[in-house]
């Protein structure tokens, strides 16, 4: 991580407010105060997110299904994990994953700390007990080092400190300074006319109701089933009826890179995506002239991407 960007998260650590709609995308997250940042503690955190030895079979890694080549994404219809598991519903980016109120498709984590722990125990992702990835880090010498000279103690090399350092690097992971946002800073030249005609109907049509805030989604679960899926989404963490097939909106931050779309992956094309989109969660129809536009805008909300030298590890 390029310390210019970091400095700049320590620095305003303790005044990084929520922005509000139709802002830029701040180039500093929310840091809970539980979890400073520091730049030894991203440091591990990125080493962690790309070691396979978190897994139980060694060979998957978080940047396995968040593959920094692809946003952080995998680019297949559904995540493949433990085994070359097919897993049931389509790996989300971690680019701004720090802005958002919830984590996964069916929100069952709160925090960037409380999902880092999800991939590892699930069956078929990582297939990992935590107990044994504690014991497994805590013996290779320099990782212990390093949990030490970050969370100090004897202990250091914790499940708890693991997500914590974790979720400091993926604090990292933000992409601002995209078109639309000079475009909203006062630069009109930074986003064609086309993509102001989207963005004008993306307002028109309602998209912008869900899909609001800087990081262009309000954090709630909606109801949407799309072609082949049978998904039940927030239910299976509720168990509430009303919950059935609601899955959180997704950010639209760097959507034209992020593909395949929605919770099964089904759709490849993002113009498929809008018309789906604008069929089932607004019962309008969108033509193919009206989905390029609204395309044209989406493609200016891809920001900067996050620079940073790959881990050595231990």
């Amino acid at each position: 991580m390029k310390r210019t960007l970091l400095a700049v998260m320590l620095a305003t650590a303790f005044f990084a407010v929520p922005a509000l709609a139709n802002e830029p995308l701040p180039a500093v997250p929310p840091i809970p105060a539980d979890n400073s940042m520091s730049f030894k503690k991203v440091e591990l955190g990125k080493m962690l997110f790309f070691d396979p030895r978190i897994s139980s079979s060694g060979v998957v890694s978080c940047a396995t299904c968040h593959n920094p080549s692809f946003a952080f994404t995998d680019r297949v219809p559904r995540a493949l994990g433990h085994n070359h598991q097919v897993g049931p519903r389509n790996t989300p980016t971690v680019l701004n994953a720090a802005f958002l109120t919830s984590q996964f498709w069916d929100g069952r984590a709160a925090t960037l700390e409380e999902q880092a722990l999800g991939p590892i125990q699930a069956s078929l992702e990582m297939n990992e007990s935590l107990e044994i990835v504690e014991a497994r880090l805590s013996a290779i010498p320099e990782y212990r080092k390093m949990f030490i000279e970050v969370f100090g103690g004897k202990e250091a090399v914790s499940s708890k400190n693991i997500a914590k350092a974790m979720a400091a690097f993926e604090r990292t992971l933000v992409t601002p300074n995209s078109p639309f946002d000079r475009y909203l800073m006062g630069d009109k030249d930074a986003i064609s006319a086309d993509a102001k005609k989207g963005w004008e109907l993306f307002q028109k049509k309602g998209c912008n109701s869900c899909h609001s805030g800087p990081n262009f989604t309000d954090g709630n679960f909606y109801r949407i089933i799309v072609p082949g899926s049978t998904d039940l989404g927030r239910f299976e963490v509720t168990k509430k009826e009303e919950d059935k097939y609601r899955f959180r909106v997704q950010t639209l931050r760097n959507v034209a890179l992020t593909y395949p779309y929605f919770n099964n992956g089904s759709v490849a094309k993002l113009t498929d995506a809008v018309k789906i989109m604008s069929k089932e969660m607004l019962r309008s129809e969108s033509g193919d002239e009206e989905a390029a536009l609204i395309v044209e805008f989406l493609n200016t909300l891809t920001g900067t991407m996050p620079k940073f030298d790959y881990p050595m590890l231990p």
